[in-house]
C-alpha cells in the first residue's frame, strides 16, 4: 500500500511539474502574494480571483521545484469555489499533512493532496510543498510577501 502511495506521489508531482495546469495570472486579481523559499530558491506570486467571498480563480507564476510547482499547482486546483475561511482550514489541514505528527491522512485533505504526505519524511521539503500555500494565506490576510525559511 505504501509503494502504491509513493508511486502515485511521483506520478502526479512529476505529471503537475512538467505541464502545470494553473500557470499564469488571476483575471482580474483581487488578491496577490510573492513568496521566497531561501533555503532551495524557490520564488513564487500567487494571484486571487474572488467574487462575493468565494474563490473563483487561482494562478502561480515564477520558479520552484516539481515538490514546490507540483503543490503551487494542486492547490490552485482544490481552493477553486472555497472561501476564503475554508481556504485557511484547507491549508491548516495540508499544512498538518505535510510537517504534523500524526502519521494518519487527514480525511477532509481532498486525496489529490493526500500524496504529499510522504513529504513530512524529507523535513527540508516541507517548505517547498508549502511555500505556495503560505503564500496564498499571506496574500489573503492582505500581506504582500510570504518567505518561508
Amino acid at each position: 500500500m505504501m509503494s502504491d502511495l509513493r508511486e502515485l506521489y511521483l506520478e502526479m508531482v512529476t505529471d503537475h511539474a512538467k505541464n502545470p495546469r494553473n500557470r499564469g495570472k488571476a483575471d482580474p486579481t483581487d488578491f496577490i502574494g510573492t513568496g521566497h523559499n531561501p533555503l532551495c530558491g524557490d520564488k513564487i506570486v500567487v494571484t486571487v480571483a474572488t467574487k462575493d467571498g468565494v474563490i473563483k480563480d487561482v494562478k502561480f507564476d515564477g520558479e520552484g521545484c516539481a515538490i514546490s510547482t507540483a503543490s503551487a499547482d494542486l492547490m490552485a486546483e482544490v481552493l477553486v469555489g472555497k472561501n476564503i475561511l475554508e481556504a485557511k482550514e484547507l491549508f491548516e489541514q495540508f499544512h498538518e499533512l505535510v510537517a504534523g505528527d500524526d502519521e494518519h491522512n487527514n480525511p477532509k485533505v481532498p486525496r489529490k493532496l493526500s500524496v504529499f504526505s510522504g513529504v513530512r519524511e524529507f523535513p527540508m521539503r516541507v517548505k517547498c510543498a508549502t511555500l505556495a500555500w503560505h503564500t496564498i494565506i499571506s496574500a489573503l490576510d492582505g500581506g504582500e510577501e510570504a518567505t518561508t525559511e
